[in-house]
Protein backbone atom coordinates (compact mmCIF):
# COMPACT_ATOMS: atom_id res chain seq x y z
CA UNK A 1 0.00 0.00 0.00
CA UNK A 2 1.34 3.48 -0.96
CA UNK A 3 1.86 6.38 2.02
CA UNK A 4 -0.89 8.55 -0.13
CA UNK A 5 -3.53 5.21 0.20
CA UNK A 6 -2.62 4.94 3.81
CA UNK A 7 -3.14 8.76 4.35
CA UNK A 8 -6.19 8.30 2.29
CA UNK A 9 -7.30 5.40 4.31
CA UNK A 10 -6.72 7.08 7.86
CA UNK A 11 -8.40 9.72 7.03
CA UNK A 12 -11.96 7.38 5.70
CA UNK A 13 -11.61 6.23 9.25
CA UNK A 14 -11.48 9.47 11.01
CA UNK A 15 -14.40 10.77 9.07
CA UNK A 16 -16.39 7.13 9.77
CA UNK A 17 -15.34 7.26 13.05
CA UNK A 18 -16.75 10.97 13.27
CA UNK A 19 -19.84 10.22 11.68
CA UNK A 20 -21.04 7.54 13.98
CA UNK A 21 -19.71 9.51 17.24
CA UNK A 22 -22.29 12.29 16.12
CA UNK A 23 -24.71 10.21 14.57
CA UNK A 24 -25.11 8.10 17.53
CA UNK A 25 -24.92 10.65 20.48
CA UNK A 26 -28.34 11.02 22.19
CA UNK A 27 -29.78 13.91 24.55
CA UNK A 28 -29.42 11.44 27.63
CA UNK A 29 -26.02 11.31 26.60
CA UNK A 30 -25.46 14.77 27.96
CA UNK A 31 -26.31 14.12 31.42
CA UNK A 32 -25.56 10.67 31.96
CA UNK A 33 -23.07 11.32 35.06
CA UNK A 34 -25.24 13.96 36.84
CA UNK A 35 -27.57 13.30 39.97
CA UNK A 36 -31.44 12.69 39.97
CA UNK A 37 -33.42 16.08 41.21
CA UNK A 38 -35.31 15.49 44.20
CA UNK A 39 -38.80 16.23 44.03
CA UNK A 40 -39.05 19.21 46.18
CA UNK A 41 -36.23 21.15 44.08
CA UNK A 42 -38.40 20.58 40.69
CA UNK A 43 -42.35 20.96 42.29
CA UNK A 44 -41.94 24.01 40.81
CA UNK A 45 -41.21 23.57 37.35
CA UNK A 46 -44.75 22.36 36.27
CA UNK A 47 -46.69 24.98 37.80
CA UNK A 48 -44.03 27.61 36.02
CA UNK A 49 -44.34 26.02 32.96
CA UNK A 50 -48.18 25.97 32.99
CA UNK A 51 -47.90 29.90 33.59
CA UNK A 52 -45.48 30.38 30.83
CA UNK A 53 -47.94 28.59 28.31
CA UNK A 54 -50.77 30.61 29.30
CA UNK A 55 -49.12 33.87 28.19
CA UNK A 56 -49.64 32.37 24.19
CA UNK A 57 -53.29 31.92 24.70
CA UNK A 58 -54.78 35.47 22.94
CA UNK A 59 -58.43 34.87 25.34
CA UNK A 60 -57.78 37.43 27.83
CA UNK A 61 -61.17 37.31 29.06
CA UNK A 62 -60.73 33.75 30.20
CA UNK A 63 -57.09 33.18 30.92
CA UNK A 64 -58.27 29.67 33.30
CA UNK A 65 -57.57 28.22 29.85
CA UNK A 66 -54.34 27.50 31.33
CA UNK A 67 -55.02 24.77 34.34
CA UNK A 68 -52.85 26.77 36.98
CA UNK A 69 -53.76 30.06 36.35
CA UNK A 70 -56.41 32.00 38.52
CA UNK A 71 -58.03 34.93 36.98
CA UNK A 72 -58.38 36.73 39.85
CA UNK A 73 -54.84 36.72 40.65
CA UNK A 74 -53.60 37.98 37.15
CA UNK A 75 -52.37 41.27 37.94
CA UNK A 76 -51.09 42.25 34.29
CA UNK A 77 -51.55 40.63 31.12
CA UNK A 78 -48.95 43.20 28.51
CA UNK A 79 -49.21 42.35 24.52
CA UNK A 80 -47.13 43.27 21.78
CA UNK A 81 -49.25 46.32 20.66
CA UNK A 82 -48.61 47.55 24.72
CA UNK A 83 -44.51 46.67 24.49
CA UNK A 84 -44.58 47.97 21.21
CA UNK A 85 -41.56 45.14 20.40
CA UNK A 86 -38.91 45.71 22.71
CA UNK A 87 -39.68 42.49 24.92
CA UNK A 88 -42.28 39.87 23.92
CA UNK A 89 -45.60 39.75 26.18
CA UNK A 90 -45.76 38.64 29.64
CA UNK A 91 -48.16 38.39 32.38
CA UNK A 92 -47.32 39.20 35.95
CA UNK A 93 -49.36 36.69 38.11
CA UNK A 94 -49.65 36.90 42.32
CA UNK A 95 -49.55 32.92 43.47
CA UNK A 96 -50.82 33.25 46.99
CA UNK A 97 -50.75 29.50 47.56
CA UNK A 98 -46.74 29.59 47.12
CA UNK A 99 -45.99 32.97 47.70
CA UNK A 100 -45.22 33.70 44.59
CA UNK A 101 -44.62 36.75 42.44
CA UNK A 102 -44.32 35.27 38.82
CA UNK A 103 -43.40 37.16 35.71
CA UNK A 104 -43.87 34.60 32.83
CA UNK A 105 -42.14 35.97 29.39
CA UNK A 106 -43.20 33.92 25.91
CA UNK A 107 -40.91 32.98 23.27
CA UNK A 108 -40.10 33.93 19.71
CA UNK A 109 -42.91 34.55 17.82
CA UNK A 110 -42.37 33.62 14.16
CA UNK A 111 -44.50 36.25 12.49
CA UNK A 112 -43.31 39.29 14.48
CA UNK A 113 -40.39 41.39 13.03
CA UNK A 114 -39.50 42.95 16.59
CA UNK A 115 -38.66 39.40 17.94
CA UNK A 116 -36.58 38.83 14.80
CA UNK A 117 -34.74 42.35 15.77
CA UNK A 118 -33.97 42.00 19.18
CA UNK A 119 -32.41 38.22 18.51
CA UNK A 120 -30.47 39.53 15.89
CA UNK A 121 -29.30 42.53 17.91
CA UNK A 122 -26.26 40.80 18.67
CA UNK A 123 -21.89 40.64 17.80
CA UNK A 124 -19.90 38.36 19.27
CA UNK A 125 -18.72 39.83 22.24
CA UNK A 126 -20.67 42.94 21.64
CA UNK A 127 -21.96 43.24 24.86
CA UNK A 128 -19.86 43.54 28.80
CA UNK A 129 -21.68 42.75 31.53
CA UNK A 130 -21.23 42.19 35.38
CA UNK A 131 -17.41 40.82 34.61
CA UNK A 132 -18.67 38.83 31.58
CA UNK A 133 -20.51 39.12 28.55
CA UNK A 134 -24.21 38.72 27.62
CA UNK A 135 -26.24 39.09 24.42
CA UNK A 136 -27.11 42.43 23.55
CA UNK A 137 -30.57 42.19 22.40
CA UNK A 138 -31.72 40.01 25.26
CA UNK A 139 -30.33 43.09 27.90
CA UNK A 140 -32.00 45.17 26.41
CA UNK A 141 -35.44 43.74 26.64
CA UNK A 142 -34.56 43.16 30.23
CA UNK A 143 -33.63 46.73 30.99
CA UNK A 144 -36.85 47.79 29.82
CA UNK A 145 -39.12 45.19 31.07
CA UNK A 146 -37.37 45.99 34.94
CA UNK A 147 -37.80 49.64 34.52
CA UNK A 148 -41.39 49.56 32.98
CA UNK A 149 -42.70 46.86 36.32
CA UNK A 150 -40.25 47.63 38.77
CA UNK A 151 -42.54 49.98 40.41
CA UNK A 152 -45.71 47.62 40.28
CA UNK A 153 -43.61 44.61 41.41
CA UNK A 154 -41.87 46.50 44.15
CA UNK A 155 -45.68 47.17 45.57
CA UNK A 156 -46.33 43.56 45.12
CA UNK A 157 -43.46 42.56 46.90
CA UNK A 158 -44.05 45.08 49.92
CA UNK A 159 -47.52 44.65 50.00
CA UNK A 160 -47.01 41.42 50.75
CA UNK A 161 -45.41 41.51 53.58
CA UNK A 162 -41.90 41.05 52.09
CA UNK A 163 -42.61 37.38 52.39
CA UNK A 164 -42.98 36.37 48.76
CA UNK A 165 -40.20 34.91 46.42
CA UNK A 166 -39.85 37.16 42.98
CA UNK A 167 -40.18 34.98 40.00
CA UNK A 168 -38.86 35.36 36.86
CA UNK A 169 -39.59 32.86 34.06
CA UNK A 170 -39.91 32.83 30.47
CA UNK A 171 -39.73 30.35 27.29
CA UNK A 172 -36.98 29.88 24.05
CA UNK A 173 -36.47 34.17 23.65
CA UNK A 174 -38.67 34.73 26.94
CA UNK A 175 -36.05 32.37 29.08
CA UNK A 176 -32.77 34.67 28.04
CA UNK A 177 -35.10 37.85 28.72
CA UNK A 178 -35.83 36.40 31.87
CA UNK A 179 -32.30 35.39 33.04
CA UNK A 180 -30.81 38.89 32.59
CA UNK A 181 -33.52 40.08 34.33
CA UNK A 182 -33.20 38.18 36.95
CA UNK A 183 -29.11 39.41 36.86
CA UNK A 184 -30.19 42.97 36.88
CA UNK A 185 -32.37 42.46 39.63
CA UNK A 186 -29.74 40.44 42.11
CA UNK A 187 -27.72 43.46 41.38
CA UNK A 188 -29.94 46.48 41.54
CA UNK A 189 -32.26 45.10 44.53
CA UNK A 190 -33.31 48.27 45.76
CA UNK A 191 -34.91 48.63 42.49
CA UNK A 192 -37.89 45.90 43.96
CA UNK A 193 -37.77 47.20 47.50
CA UNK A 194 -34.57 46.08 48.47
CA UNK A 195 -35.79 42.00 47.84
CA UNK A 196 -32.92 40.13 48.60
CA UNK A 197 -30.92 37.40 46.87
CA UNK A 198 -32.47 34.28 48.42
CA UNK A 199 -36.20 35.68 47.42
CA UNK A 200 -35.11 36.20 43.60
CA UNK A 201 -35.96 32.85 41.46
CA UNK A 202 -35.65 32.37 37.46
CA UNK A 203 -36.68 29.67 35.92
CA UNK A 204 -35.46 29.18 31.45
CA UNK A 205 -37.45 26.99 29.90
CA UNK A 206 -36.13 25.40 26.38
CA UNK A 207 -33.06 28.75 27.29
CA UNK A 208 -31.11 30.63 24.91
CA UNK A 209 -27.41 30.23 25.39
CA UNK A 210 -27.42 34.35 26.74
CA UNK A 211 -24.32 34.70 28.77
CA UNK A 212 -20.99 33.45 29.31
CA UNK A 213 -19.86 30.33 31.42
CA UNK A 214 -18.47 32.47 34.54
CA UNK A 215 -21.98 34.15 34.79
CA UNK A 216 -23.89 30.80 34.00
CA UNK A 217 -21.80 29.44 36.93
CA UNK A 218 -22.30 32.14 39.31
CA UNK A 219 -25.73 32.72 39.15
CA UNK A 220 -26.76 28.76 39.32
CA UNK A 221 -28.33 29.64 42.88
CA UNK A 222 -30.98 31.64 41.34
CA UNK A 223 -31.37 30.81 37.57
CA UNK A 224 -32.38 27.74 37.03
CA UNK A 225 -32.64 25.93 32.94
CA UNK A 226 -35.39 23.24 31.92
CA UNK A 227 -34.21 21.66 29.24
CA UNK A 228 -36.37 18.54 27.25
CA UNK A 229 -34.43 15.84 25.89
CA UNK A 230 -33.03 16.64 22.68
CA UNK A 231 -33.79 20.35 22.41
CA UNK A 232 -31.56 22.22 20.24
CA UNK A 233 -31.84 25.38 21.16
CA UNK A 234 -29.46 24.83 24.46
CA UNK A 235 -26.96 23.51 22.46
CA UNK A 236 -26.12 25.65 19.39
CA UNK A 237 -23.58 28.00 20.55
CA UNK A 238 -24.64 30.87 18.69
CA UNK A 239 -28.78 30.07 18.33
CA UNK A 240 -30.03 33.84 18.68
CA UNK A 241 -28.08 34.91 15.47
CA UNK A 242 -28.43 31.59 13.89
CA UNK A 243 -32.60 31.20 14.18
CA UNK A 244 -33.61 33.47 11.21
CA UNK A 245 -31.43 31.00 8.97
CA UNK A 246 -32.74 28.00 10.58
CA UNK A 247 -36.08 28.35 10.10
CA UNK A 248 -35.47 27.82 6.46
CA UNK A 249 -32.70 25.15 6.85
CA UNK A 250 -32.46 24.25 10.40
CA UNK A 251 -31.33 20.04 9.47
CA UNK A 252 -28.25 21.75 7.34
CA UNK A 253 -27.79 24.58 9.91
CA UNK A 254 -27.48 22.02 12.63
CA UNK A 255 -24.90 19.60 10.45
CA UNK A 256 -22.66 22.38 10.10
CA UNK A 257 -22.33 22.98 13.62
CA UNK A 258 -22.01 19.63 14.39
CA UNK A 259 -18.79 20.03 12.02
CA UNK A 260 -17.35 22.97 13.09
CA UNK A 261 -17.25 22.09 17.03
CA UNK A 262 -15.96 19.08 16.76
CA UNK A 263 -12.59 20.50 15.32
CA UNK A 264 -12.72 22.87 17.99
CA UNK A 265 -10.66 22.30 21.41
CA UNK A 266 -12.46 21.91 24.84
CA UNK A 267 -10.53 24.04 26.73
CA UNK A 268 -10.36 26.94 23.70
CA UNK A 269 -14.21 26.90 24.07
CA UNK A 270 -14.05 27.13 27.79
CA UNK A 271 -11.84 29.65 27.72
CA UNK A 272 -13.30 32.15 25.16
CA UNK A 273 -15.22 34.81 27.49
CA UNK A 274 -17.29 36.16 24.88
CA UNK A 275 -18.34 32.52 23.51
CA UNK A 276 -22.47 32.20 25.39
CA UNK A 277 -24.08 29.75 27.21
CA UNK A 278 -27.42 28.26 28.74
CA UNK A 279 -27.57 30.09 32.12
CA UNK A 280 -27.70 28.51 35.99
CA UNK A 281 -28.64 25.27 37.38
CA UNK A 282 -29.48 22.82 34.45
CA UNK A 283 -32.82 20.23 34.96
CA UNK A 284 -32.41 17.81 32.00
CA UNK A 285 -35.64 15.87 31.50
CA UNK A 286 -34.72 12.70 29.57
CA UNK A 287 -37.51 10.31 28.29
CA UNK A 288 -35.63 8.54 25.33
CA UNK A 289 -32.67 6.17 25.34
CA UNK A 290 -30.71 5.25 22.40
CA UNK A 291 -31.71 2.67 20.49
CA UNK A 292 -34.76 2.18 22.71
CA UNK A 293 -37.98 2.93 20.74
CA UNK A 294 -40.84 5.09 22.13
CA UNK A 295 -41.53 7.65 25.27
CA UNK A 296 -40.16 6.41 28.57
CA UNK A 297 -41.38 7.80 31.82
CA UNK A 298 -39.38 10.91 32.16
CA UNK A 299 -36.81 11.35 34.97
CA UNK A 300 -35.08 14.53 35.76
CA UNK A 301 -31.31 15.08 35.81
CA UNK A 302 -29.78 18.21 37.69
CA UNK A 303 -26.35 19.16 37.85
CA UNK A 304 -24.07 22.79 37.74
CA UNK A 305 -21.72 22.01 34.67
CA UNK A 306 -18.87 23.97 34.04
CA UNK A 307 -17.55 21.66 31.45
CA UNK A 308 -19.86 19.46 28.78
CA UNK A 309 -23.06 22.24 29.38
CA UNK A 310 -25.08 21.14 26.12
CA UNK A 311 -21.87 21.54 23.89
CA UNK A 312 -22.95 19.15 21.31
CA UNK A 313 -25.60 19.39 19.11
CA UNK A 314 -28.14 16.19 18.83
CA UNK A 315 -29.34 15.00 15.12
CA UNK A 316 -32.32 14.02 16.17
CA UNK A 317 -36.02 14.19 14.49
CA UNK A 318 -37.04 15.41 17.74
CA UNK A 319 -34.37 18.50 18.31
CA UNK A 320 -37.33 20.99 17.41
CA UNK A 321 -40.21 19.34 19.33
CA UNK A 322 -38.81 18.99 22.55
CA UNK A 323 -37.88 22.94 22.05
CA UNK A 324 -42.14 23.39 22.31
CA UNK A 325 -43.51 24.74 25.58
CA UNK A 326 -46.69 22.34 25.39
CA UNK A 327 -44.43 19.29 25.43
CA UNK A 328 -41.98 20.45 27.65
CA UNK A 329 -45.08 21.34 30.22
CA UNK A 330 -46.56 17.75 29.70
CA UNK A 331 -43.22 15.26 30.47
CA UNK A 332 -42.46 17.68 33.50
CA UNK A 333 -45.52 17.09 34.77
CA UNK A 334 -44.80 13.38 33.85
CA UNK A 335 -41.42 13.39 35.46
CA UNK A 336 -43.02 15.61 39.12
CA UNK A 337 -45.67 12.35 39.54
CA UNK A 338 -43.34 9.55 39.02
CA UNK A 339 -41.23 11.73 41.52
CA UNK A 340 -44.15 11.77 44.24
CA UNK A 341 -44.68 8.22 43.67
CA UNK A 342 -41.48 6.77 44.05
CA UNK A 343 -41.15 9.51 47.40
CA UNK A 344 -44.56 8.17 49.00
CA UNK A 345 -43.20 4.14 48.97
CA UNK A 346 -44.11 4.26 52.85
CA UNK A 347 -45.35 7.11 54.54
CA UNK A 348 -44.22 6.45 57.75
CA UNK A 349 -40.48 6.24 56.78
CA UNK A 350 -38.81 9.49 57.24
CA UNK A 351 -36.98 10.73 53.79
CA UNK A 352 -33.43 9.68 52.73
CA UNK A 353 -32.68 12.78 52.48
CA UNK A 354 -33.83 15.87 54.54
CA UNK A 355 -34.72 18.93 53.31
CA UNK A 356 -32.38 20.91 55.11
CA UNK A 357 -29.81 18.67 54.04
CA UNK A 358 -30.96 18.65 50.63
CA UNK A 359 -30.53 22.79 50.57
CA UNK A 360 -26.86 22.79 52.08
CA UNK A 361 -25.63 20.09 49.44
CA UNK A 362 -27.47 22.87 46.56
CA UNK A 363 -25.19 25.00 47.74
CA UNK A 364 -22.32 23.04 48.48
CA UNK A 365 -22.60 22.20 44.86
CA UNK A 366 -22.53 25.54 43.31
CA UNK A 367 -19.89 26.64 45.49
CA UNK A 368 -17.92 23.62 43.86
CA UNK A 369 -19.07 24.61 40.48
CA UNK A 370 -17.46 28.14 41.49
CA UNK A 371 -14.29 26.85 42.32
CA UNK A 372 -13.92 24.07 39.51
CA UNK A 373 -14.70 26.94 37.01
CA UNK A 374 -11.78 29.09 38.55
CA UNK A 375 -9.42 25.76 38.34
CA UNK A 376 -9.90 25.81 35.04
CA UNK A 377 -8.61 29.28 34.21
CA UNK A 378 -11.71 30.66 33.15
CA UNK A 379 -11.86 34.21 32.13
CA UNK A 380 -13.31 37.01 34.59
CA UNK A 381 -14.40 34.34 37.26
CA UNK A 382 -15.72 36.14 40.24
CA UNK A 383 -14.15 34.65 43.34
CA UNK A 384 -15.64 36.83 45.47
CA UNK A 385 -18.45 34.69 46.95
CA UNK A 386 -16.08 31.40 47.31
CA UNK A 387 -13.19 33.41 49.00
CA UNK A 388 -16.52 34.54 52.02
CA UNK A 389 -17.64 31.18 52.29
CA UNK A 390 -14.20 28.50 51.69
CA UNK A 391 -12.19 27.79 54.89
CA UNK A 392 -8.35 29.06 56.10
CA UNK A 393 -7.00 26.02 53.95
CA UNK A 394 -9.05 26.25 51.29
CA UNK A 395 -7.62 29.45 50.96
CA UNK A 396 -4.06 28.61 50.63
CA UNK A 397 -4.87 26.12 48.46
CA UNK A 398 -6.29 28.13 45.82
CA UNK A 399 -3.25 30.78 45.95
CA UNK A 400 -1.29 27.69 44.37
CA UNK A 401 -3.06 28.36 41.25
CA UNK A 402 -0.55 31.20 40.49
CA UNK A 403 -0.07 34.67 40.43
CA UNK A 404 -2.00 35.01 36.87
CA UNK A 405 -5.02 34.16 38.26
CA UNK A 406 -4.93 36.27 41.51
CA UNK A 407 -3.89 38.89 38.65
CA UNK A 408 -6.45 38.21 36.57
CA UNK A 409 -8.75 38.33 39.54
CA UNK A 410 -8.31 41.44 41.07
CA UNK A 411 -8.51 43.06 37.82
CA UNK A 412 -11.72 41.49 37.52
CA UNK A 413 -13.26 43.47 40.42
CA UNK A 414 -11.93 46.60 39.35
CA UNK A 415 -12.74 46.94 35.81
CA UNK A 416 -14.90 50.12 35.09
CA UNK A 417 -16.63 48.31 32.70
CA UNK A 418 -18.91 46.30 35.21
CA UNK A 419 -21.86 47.10 34.34
CA UNK A 420 -24.09 45.45 37.00
CA UNK A 421 -22.37 47.91 39.60
CA UNK A 422 -23.15 50.66 38.35
CA UNK A 423 -26.01 53.24 39.69
CA UNK A 424 -29.29 52.01 37.60
CA UNK A 425 -29.60 55.90 35.95
CA UNK A 426 -26.40 54.84 34.33
CA UNK A 427 -26.80 51.64 33.79
CA UNK A 428 -30.27 52.75 31.57
CA UNK A 429 -28.29 55.59 29.99
CA UNK A 430 -24.84 53.08 28.81
CA UNK A 431 -27.32 50.66 27.45
CA UNK A 432 -31.12 51.97 26.17
CA UNK A 433 -30.28 55.54 25.47
CA UNK A 434 -27.30 55.31 23.64
CA UNK A 435 -29.07 52.90 21.35
CA UNK A 436 -32.40 55.58 21.24
CA UNK A 437 -29.22 58.10 19.82
CA UNK A 438 -28.33 56.27 17.67
CA UNK A 439 -30.96 54.78 15.88
CA UNK A 440 -32.41 58.63 15.97
CA UNK A 441 -28.93 59.93 14.33
CA UNK A 442 -29.52 56.74 11.47
CA UNK A 443 -32.86 58.13 10.74
CA UNK A 444 -31.56 61.41 10.40
CA UNK A 445 -29.02 60.73 7.90
CA UNK A 446 -31.33 58.76 6.22
CA UNK A 447 -33.52 61.20 5.67
CA UNK A 448 -30.74 63.97 5.38
CA UNK A 449 -31.08 65.96 1.19
CA UNK A 450 -27.92 65.08 -0.80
Amino acid sequence: MSVAGGVEYVVVLGCMRWAWKRCTHGGSDDSASWALATKDEFEPVPRICNLILSVYKTDTEHPQLSSSLDPKCLIKRVTYEQTLGRTPPYIIYLDHEHKEIVLAIRGLNLIKESDYKMLLDNRLGMQKFDDGYVHHGLLKSALWLLNEERDTLKDLWVNNGREYTMVFAGHSLGSGVASLLTIIAVNHSDQLGGIPRNKIRCYAVAPARCMSLNLAVKYADVINSIVLQDDFLPRTPTPLEDIFESIFCLPYLLFMVCLRDTFIPEGRKLRDPRRLYAPGRMYHIVERKFCRCGRFPPEVRSAIPVEGRFEHIVLSCNATSDHAIIWITRESEKALQTMMENSSETITTPPKVQKLESLQTLEKEHQDAMERAVSLNIRHTDTESITEAEPQEDKEAESSHGKHEGEQASETKTQSSSYARKKWDELLNEVLEKDELHQMAAKKDANAPR
